[in-house]
C-alpha cells in the first residue's frame, strides 16, 4: 500500500510539473502587470487579479494533493518545508521555477550540463527571478509610503541588486515594515544563492587549472 501511494505521488509530481511550470511564470506575469501599470482599466485589474489568486489556488491544490498522496505526512511536512513556504508565500516560486525546468528537461532526454554550470544556471536564473519578485513587492510597498526613497521600479531593481549581492550601498532602503522583511529574506538568499555561484566558479577553475597541469 505504501509503494502504491508512493508510486502515484512521484507520478503526480511528474505529471503536474509543466502545468505548475506555466502557473508560476503566470502568477509573476499578473501579479508584474498589477504592480507596474497604475493605469489598468478596472476591467483588467480584475483579470488580472483573478488569474493571480486561481494560480495560487493551483499551488494550494498541489501541495495539499502531494500531501494526501504521501504514505507519511508527517515526514512529508518535514521534509518539504520549502514546498510549504513557497506555497503560503508564492512570490518565492523562483526557488521552484528553476528546478522544475530543469527536471522537465532531464525527462525530455536532454544532456546535463557539468555539476559546476547546472549549480552556476540554478543559482544565477533563480537569483534574477527572486530580484526580479523582490523588486515588484517592494515597489508595490514603498511607493506610495511617507518618506520613502524607492519612488519607481528601477529604483527598487536597483535595491534588489545591491541587496542579493550583499553591496549594500544604502541609497535606497526600504521604509516599511513589509519591505524590511522582504529585505531580511532576500539578504539570507542573497548570501546564499551569491555564494553557490562564487563557489561553483572556484571549483571549475581548480579544475581546470589542475588539468592544465596535469597535461
Amino acid at each position: 500500500m505504501a509503494v502504491d501511494r508512493q508510486a502515484r505521488l512521484q507520478r503526480w509530481e511528474r505529471d503536474r510539473d509543466p502545468y505548475l511550470f506555466a502557473a508560476s511564470l503566470l502568477f509573476l506575469t499578473s501579479y508584474a502587470v498589477r504592480v507596474l501599470d497604475t493605469g489598468l482599466s478596472p476591467g483588467w485589474w480584475l483579470f488580472w487579479t483573478i488569474v493571480t489568486y486561481l494560480t495560487w489556488s493551483l499551488f494550494v491544490l498541489d501541495y495539499l494533493a502531494r500531501l494526501l498522496l504521501s504514505d507519511d505526512r508527517r515526514h512529508f511536512i518535514r521534509t518539504r518545508w520549502l514546498d510549504l513556504i513557497v506555497t503560503v508565500l508564492p512570490l518565492l516560486r523562483p526557488l521552484r521555477i528553476v528546478d522544475m525546468h530543469d527536471r522537465m528537461l532531464r525527462r525530455r532526454g536532454h544532456p546535463r550540463l557539468p555539476l559546476e554550470a547546472r549549480v552556476m544556471t540554478y543559482a544565477g536564473l533563480t537569483s534574477l527571478l527572486l530580484g526580479f519578485a523582490a523588486s515588484l513587492a517592494v515597489y508595490h510597498d514603498e511607493r506610495a509610503a511617507p518618506g520613502a526613497n524607492i519612488r519607481t521600479f528601477g529604483d527598487a531593481a536597483w535595491w534588489a541588486a545591491s541587496t542579493l549581492t550583499t553591496t549594500g550601498y544604502g541609497d535606497a532602503t526600504p521604509v516599511t515594515t513589509r519591505g524590511r522583511w522582504i529585505a531580511v529574506g532576500l539578504m539570507f538568499v542573497g548570501v546564499a544563492l551569491v555564494g553557490a555561484v562564487v563557489g561553483s566558479f572556484s571549483s571549475w577553475l581548480m579544475r581546470r587549472f589542475r588539468q592544465d597541469g596535469e597535461a
